[in-house]
């Protein structure tokens, strides 16, 4: 195959330990006080904020489909406070934590969910197209899959403009089966990009089950199809995913990348407003919830001594304080003018 001008091969790929044999160190080596109680306060905002998410689609105030992020916490978090502010990330249907953790205003955030002109898109895009490419965020994709060629291309841009930037590409399980997912990762391995292709593997791609879906141990497997590294982690556990995340970021700046990641996480609620969720137990959903990822790293937190019980009782409530004025700001909003219907549009 023709190289394109420009890109050229790393001089050496560096292999790593996959799940069995790799080592996370329980904390956070380069992060102060204030930085690992702020991924708990990012934490705590992705859930409050969807709880008030689903209060807005429960009283039929958010219009068409909406997929909450609650349970998924530790896996944007984590993974977002492990890159630079001038890193890029693109998200998915599920896409209100990516854009909290990439440091969104909530006012703005749920103005665009209420279909407000103050939203991120001027309440145009809604909760499936959420974006804000000022703070390196490409934007939410309402399509299984559609945005891992987006962040690929993104990725080759870096390259190519050598601004030392990378991308981080969210996606879900069930879009580890699409053809784009095999067509970007296979450009991606040969031209060597920057960029940490992050499955988010919540056990059901609708309502399918993984366990049938894929006829491979690991979705992180498929590394191997594409001479690339990868790894199967904890998605529920903030500081694996940062120590992870971290790791893999520096080598993509060396040109060693592409990556894999699979993060095993688990959504609490249905696949959207509109899931029934007859296609799992309330035993299975307990014992997740069990593995919960704020209450598992504020009782790190609380253990290391970095904060007391009343400290973690005090950032949430701080947090809700948040959600309540995002609520206002949002209800306050005035809608667009439909005379505006046709800006804004391209094709």
């Amino acid at each position: 195959m023709k190289k394109v001008k420009g890109i050229n091969k790393a001089s050496k790929k560096e292999k790593f330990l996959d799940i069995d044999g790799h080592k996370i160190r329980d904390s956070f080596p380069d992060l102060g006080r204030e930085e690992k109680i702020g991924i708990l306060r990012t934490m705590y905002r992705i859930r409050h904020f969807e709880f008030q998410t689903e209060q807005f689609i429960i009283r039929g105030m958010i219009h068409g489909t909406c997929h909450l992020y609650i349970g998924e916490e530790a896996s944007a978090t984590g993974a977002i406070a492990a890159i630079g502010p001038k890193d890029y990330i693109t998200s998915t249907h599920r896409g209100h934590g990516h854009c909290i953790a990439k440091g969104a205003n909530l006012n703005i955030m749920m103005a665009e969910l209420l279909g407000k002109k103050t939203g991120y898109c001027k309440g145009k895009g809604g909760s499936m197209h959420i974006a804000d490419v000022g703070a390196g965020n490409l934007g939410a994709n309402g399509i299984v899959g559609g945005s891992i060629g987006i962040a690929t291309g993104a990725a080759l841009t870096c390259k190519m403009k050598k601004n030392g930037r990378i991308v981080i590409c969210f996606f879900g399980d069930g879009a580890a089966n699409r053809g784009n997912f095999h067509g970007a990762l296979n450009m991606a391995s040969i031209w060597d990009l920057p960029i940490i292709y992050l499955c988010e593997n919540n056990v059901y791609g609708m309502s399918t089950p993984v366990k049938e879906a894929f006829n491979i141990k690991r979705i992180s497997d498929r590394k191997y199809a594409y001479g690339i590294d990868g790894i199967t982690i904890d998605g529920n556990d903030v500081t694996e995913v940062y120590n992870t995340i971290s790791h893999y970021a520096s080598l993509c700046r060396k040109g060693m990348g592409p990556v894999l990641v699979e993060s095993l996480t688990y959504r609490y609620r249905g696949h959207s407003k509109s899931d029934a969720q007859v296609y799992r137990s309330k035993e299975e959903v307990k014992k997740w919830m069990e593995m919960d990822p704020i209450k598992r790293y504020a009782g790190r937190l609380i253990s290391e001594n970095l904060i007391t019980p009343e400290d973690d009782k005090q950032i949430e409530k701080e947090v809700i304080s948040e959600i309540a004025e995002a609520d206002r700001f949002a209800q306050d909003s005035p809608f667009p003018d439909p005379a505006d219907v046709e800006e804004d549009v391209y094709a």
